[in-house]
C-alpha cells in the first residue's frame, strides 16, 4: 500500500523511499533522467519520478499547482519573471544548480568585433531571456544599457549601439535554425547542445560565471507553499554529489558550470 501526504512526496513502507515527482526541460530532463537511476538518490531516501514537459511556463504553472513537486530548467531571472507576470499561483526557489553559458554563434563571423555595421542579431522573444541577452551583448562591447536595467529591460532601454546593430526577437526554441538568416544569433544552451553545439567551443561569445551573471544561475524550484521541504531540499544535494557532477560534465562537456551557492548569493 502506497501511502501519500500532500506536497511531502509518496512514501512506500516496503522501500522506505520518498516519492517525488521533477519536471524538466531538454537536458534538464536528461540529467534527472540519469539522476533518477543513481545510488546516491536511493541513499538520500529519493524515488525520482521524472517527468519531460516542452514549456517552461506550463512547467512553472505545473509545479504552482502542486502537480509536480520540484522543477529543474530556469534561471534565478525567469524565476523572478515568470512570479512578476503570474497573476495566479508563484513558485519557490529551493536552491542553485549551475550556469549554463548563454553564447553568441555566428555561421559569417569568427569574432564579435568583426560584425559589421546594421549587422543582423536574433535575440530570445522571451521576456527575461531576452533581457539576459542584451546584457550578453553589452558584456560583449557591441551596445550600453540604461543604469539599472533589470530582469525586465527591453530594447528600448538601449543607449549606445556604435554599429548599428539590428536587434530582432525570434523563438528561442527555434533559435538555432535561424543562424543563416542572421548575422549573430543568441542560443541558450539547452537550445545550442540540441543543435549538437558546445558553447564553450562553438560561440563567438559567451557568458562566464561570475557575479555579473549570478541573476542567470539556474535553480530548483518548487510551490511557495513547499520551499522548506526537508525532503525537497536533498534534491539541492543530489545535484551537487561528486560522482553526479562528473557525469554532468562529461555528458554536456562542461557546458553546465556548477554553481553552489546559497539562495542569498542570488537576492544580494
Amino acid at each position: 500500500m502506497t501511502l501519500s501526504a500532500c506536497g511531502q512526496g509518496h512514501s512506500g513502507k516496503a522501500s522506505q523511499l520518498t516519492t517525488v515527482t521533477v519536471g524538466g526541460i531538454g537536458s534538464d530532463y536528461q540529467t534527472w533522467k540519469h539522476i533518477a537511476t543513481t545510488p546516491q538518490a536511493k541513499k538520500l531516501g529519493l524515488k525520482l519520478d521524472v517527468k519531460e514537459v516542452s514549456i517552461g511556463k506550463q512547467l512553472n504553472d505545473e509545479t504552482a499547482n502542486g502537480d509536480i513537486d520540484v522543477n529543474a530548467f530556469q534561471s534565478y531571472a525567469y524565476f523572478k519573471a515568470y512570479n512578476q507576470e503570474t497573476h495566479g499561483k508563484k513558485v519557490a526557489a529551493l536552491g542553485t544548480t549551475y550556469l549554463e553559458p548563454v553564447g553568441i554563434y555566428s555561421h559569417k563571423y569568427h569574432n564579435v568585433k568583426s560584425l559589421p555595421q546594421r549587422a543582423t542579431v536574433a535575440i530570445s522573444s522571451n521576456p527575461a531571456n531576452g533581457a539576459r541577452d542584451l546584457l550578453l551583448l553589452q558584456r560583449a562591447g557591441l551596445i550600453k544599457l540604461k543604469k539599472g536595467f533589470n530582469t525586465f529591460g527591453t530594447v528600448r532601454d538601449i543607449t549606445s549601439n556604435p554599429k548599428q546593430l539590428v536587434i530582432k526577437a525570434i523563438n528561442e526554441d527555434s533559435a538555432a535554425r535561424y543562424l543563416d538568416d542572421f548575422d549573430a544569433v543568441l542560443i541558450s544552451n539547452t537550445i545550442a547542445l540540441e543543435a549538437k553545439m558546445n558553447v564553450l567551443k562553438d560561440s563567438i561569445y559567451h557568458e562566464r560565471a561570475n557575479a555579473s551573471t549570478k541573476q542567470n544561475i539556474n535553480i530548483l524550484a518548487t510551490t511557495k507553499a513547499q520551499k522548506d521541504n526537508a525532503t525537497y531540499k536533498k534534491l539541492v544535494k543530489l545535484y551537487h554529489e561528486p560522482a553526479i557532477q562528473r557525469w554532468i560534465k562529461q555528458k554536456f562537456d562542461g557546458t553546465k558550470v556548477e554553481v553552489n551557492k546559497s539562495l542569498s548569493y542570488l537576492q544580494q
